[in-house]
């Protein structure tokens, strides 16, 4: 008896022997039939032109697949684990009762603040990709830039240790005087694992310019630079954050976790526009939403979806909507890193609920817009929403005060 042309579930049988050796996307496509189903594949089964209908919708679905193979970009590896992702049931209780009717949505963690490079944080994944694109380019030496007490910098510091690389930064004072060398928090840890050079340049400063002019110097000594931008925030770092997609759907699909919503920090844009990519490359049709840090929603969507779009055309899967991009605002004022009080609440309610710790300027400020959103009735009763915890321990320590209540800070 010869080998059939289809089988009973409508695959070509040396597709199905090939998809066996390999698990796809647990999220296929919505509202696109990449494979026929009851009639039409009957038909398939007996019409030659179906047949070749069909493998060809099989090789597309394919050719979508190897088009999100992050395998073909240089990467390092920093963390040789999925980080975990947690119920938060106490804390979710005592959000509850804040909630309209008093329920609330049963909130889960991704802890992004675990991966490696000390101490963790959501920069280590960007880094694998950075890094070793320098690495490739024969630089000795990374470049970066952020604001006084910069998680990037921290890390983009660690991975040039990790790599035996040097690393300088250029520090923007956003709020003027706020850099101080002997400051504690990541300031402490520049000074510590050895920055080789710190350029601080005032607020507004055209931060690409000054990291140019380092890199100037630097091939000056006969060295070779390569430049990291803020946050990491560029095609090839946007690809850390679409791994970090493919990670959560194995372990959603591991798991049995069906999720209502994904709430993420939205500020250079280089994690929020990676993770709309992820979503838009693999099908994810979870509402994915972004808590601005340092912009209202007017402002940092299009940046977010510049983000997106240019990760989109690194890896080749198209355009991506621009209504793939949502994101809140009113958060993070009076200015970007200026505690304020919603964020003091939202430290203390995890630290003292679950034992898990936030930063002022990030992760503090986006936990307060998703229990801003919950006390609103944004989120159904009993929703599961996954909250992506970007690290930020560090900064922490400088804030004590202000974090402990010490100190009164606006609303």
């Amino acid at each position: 008896m010869g080998k059939p042309d289809v089988l009973c579930d409508g695959r070509p049988p040396d597709l199905a022997i090939l998809t066996s050796h390999f698990r796809l996307p647990p999220c296929l496509p919505r509202g696109r039939r990449w494979l026929p189903c009851g009639r039409d594949a009957r038909a398939c089964a007996v019409s030659p032109h179906g047949r070749v209908r069909l493998r060809r919708r099989w090789l597309q679905f394919l050719a979508g697949v190897d088009r999100m193979d992050l395998a073909r970009f240089p990467r390092r590896r920093y963390t040789h684990a999925p980080t975990p992702i947690e119920p938060l049931p106490h804390f979710s209780k005592a959000l509850a009762a804040q909630c309209p009717g008093g329920v609330g949505p049963e909130i889960w963690i991704k802890r992004d603040d675990l991966l490696g490079l000390f101490p963790g944080g959501n920069k280590t994944r960007k880094l694998e990709f950075l890094a070793a694109d320098a690495l490739a380019q024969g630089a000795d030496t990374l470049i970066t830039c952020g604001a006084p007490q910069s998680n990037h910098c921290r890390i983009t510091l660690s991975a040039a240790i990790k790599e035996g690389l040097k690393c300088r930064f250029v520090i923007e004072e956003r709020v003027p005087g706020s850099y101080r060398k002997e400051a504690g928090g990541n300031n402490f840890m520049f000074e510590l694992m050895g920055v080789e050079a710190i350029t601080v340049v005032p607020g507004g400063s055209d931060m690409g310019a000054a990291m140019s002019r380092v890199a100037q110097e630097v091939a000056s000594l006969g060295r070779k630079g390569y430049v990291i931008p803020g946050g990491g925030s560029n095609a090839i770092g946007g690809l850390g954050y679409v791994a970090c997609v493919q990670e959560m759907q194995q372990q959603w699909l591991d798991m049995g976790l069906a999720l209502d919503a994904v709430v993420v920090g939205s500020g250079s844009s280089g994690t929020h526009g990676g993770m709309v990519a992820g979503f838009f490359g693999n099908s994810i049709k979870i509402p994915l939403i972004g808590i601005g840090v340092s912009r209202d929603p007017a402002d940092q969507e299009p940046l977010v979806h510049k983000e997106a779009q240019a990760v989109a055309d690194l890896l080749g899967i198209g355009k991506v909507p621009r209504e793939a991009v949502k994101s809140v605002g009113g958060y993070w004022q009076p200015k970007y890193s200026v505690p304020n009080a919603r964020m003091v609440e939202a430290v203390q309610m995890l630290a003292r609920t679950e034992g898990i710790l936030l930063d002022p300027v990030y992760t503090g400020k986006i936990m307060a817009g998703l229990i801003g959103l919950a006390r609103k009735g944004h989120f159904k009763p009993s929703a599961k929403v996954l909250f992506m915890h970007t690290g930020g321990l560090p900064s922490l320590h400088v804030y004590e005060d202000v974090v402990l209540g010490r100190t009164v800070v606006a609303d």
